[in-house]
């Protein structure tokens, strides 16, 4: 799924340039990218489907070569991610319908490839065998509340799968308090938005949960020409598959995740996951000099210059046209000062 915005990370998250399709780890290749190659060792790459929206199909090809039609879906509009992977499991049905499918977020960060695999691998043969959904759980470290939270049965639910259980409930962002209640417990994981079943066991769950995406979308092809897709999105509900499946269904299962995890969805959980020096500093990309700095982020592209005193605790972001200098506990305020520039953006065109 590489359908999302970013809007966390302005400014180098735009509407033009999303957080998928940019380097925000400092590692050398986009979110995306690094999502791909990932699941190469697991599945053949002529198996992988990126599904995006229409602005962005052809960046995606752009960072990923040689793809075959069918594994650019383009959605015309954002109707969250039940709609999205109902689009894909049609088109994934014509292809195989005896397919065993992984369902991921390309944005998402991943430390351990090679225990990675091995829960995947081990999650795609629990799901070959039997009729479950099984999702990705991480094992909490503070109390998130930007984060959903599944609380899990204590037994492990296969005598031979110990870090498997059943699962109780999904909570999904939960206020700072009850998040702390949920860490206290010791039931509960971060839910890492993974989820791996069969396509019988998927197509079985949307009639019973979301009949009428059922009904709209299992008809769908890659080749379904743009006039359908328009109609059948417009129309659609809006509802992420959490809420329209995971949080009803009574076989969904948990399995906890040996691998490192982070979903990058601000820059202070960006902070949180990335290399810092002696001082604190996260100096991500940029020629940055930094003096009496400490505890600051710093992504700015990698040919500019960037000279720093005297700050503690901030922000340094920007691409070639804006830069950010914020405090890291003030960062909810991105929203604000972005519609800020926009605005003055909109004026200035308006009075040429």
């Amino acid at each position: 799924m590489a359908g999302g915005f970013g809007s966390r990370f302005w400014p180098i998250c735009k509407a033009n340039n999303p957080k998928q399709f940019i380097d925000i780890l400092g590692n050398g290749q986009s979110m995306l990218q690094a999502t791909f190659q990932r699941f190469e060792n697991i599945c053949p790459r002529e198996n992988i489907i990126i599904v995006t929206g229409e602005l962005y199909a052809d960046r995606v090809r752009q960072q990923i070569k040689g793809l075959a039609p069918y594994q650019v879906l383009s959605e015309p509009t954002r109707r969250n991610t039940a709609p999205c992977i109902a689009y894909a499991a049609s088109v994934i049905y014509y292809l195989n319908p005896k397919a065993n499918i992984i369902v991921t977020p390309s944005d998402h960060a991943i430390f351990g490839q090679e225990k990675f695999e091995n829960d995947i691998n081990q999650a795609l043969a629990l799901t070959e065998k039997n009729d479950y959904i099984v999702t990705i759980g991480v094992r909490p470290t503070n109390p998130n509340t930007k984060y959903g939270y599944i609380q899990f049965a204590e037994e492990p639910a296969s005598p031979q799968v110990e870090s498997l259980h059943k699962i109780v409930t999904f909570t999904e962002k939960p206020p700072l308090e009850m998040a702390r209640q949920f860490i206290a417990t010791g039931e509960f994981f971060w839910n890492a938005g993974i989820f791996i079943w069969r396509l019988s066991t998927l197509r079985r769950a949307y009639r019973t949960h979301l009949p009428n995406i059922a009904k709209s979308f299992f008809s769908l092809k890659s080749d379904t020409p743009a006039i359908e897709l328009d109609r059948i999105y417009s129309l659609s509900e809006a509802i992420s598959v959490d809420f329209g499946i995971m949080e009803h269904a009574d076989n969904v299962y948990v399995l906890e995740a040996s691998f490192g995890w982070s979903d990058v969805e601000s820059w202070d959980s960006l902070y949180d996951t990335c290399r810092r020096d002696s001082n604190g500093n996260g100096l991500i990309s940029g020629n940055v000099f930094a003096y009496d700095v400490y505890n600051t982020i710093v992504h700015l592209p990698s040919n500019r210059t960037v000279i720093l005193q005297g700050l503690d605790n901030y922000i340094v972001a920007g691409d070639q046209d804006t830069l950010l200098v914020c405090r890291r506990d003030q960062e909810e305020r991105l929203i604000k000062f972005a519609s800020d520039v926009e605005l003055a953006e909109l004026t200035k065109v308006k009075k040429k």
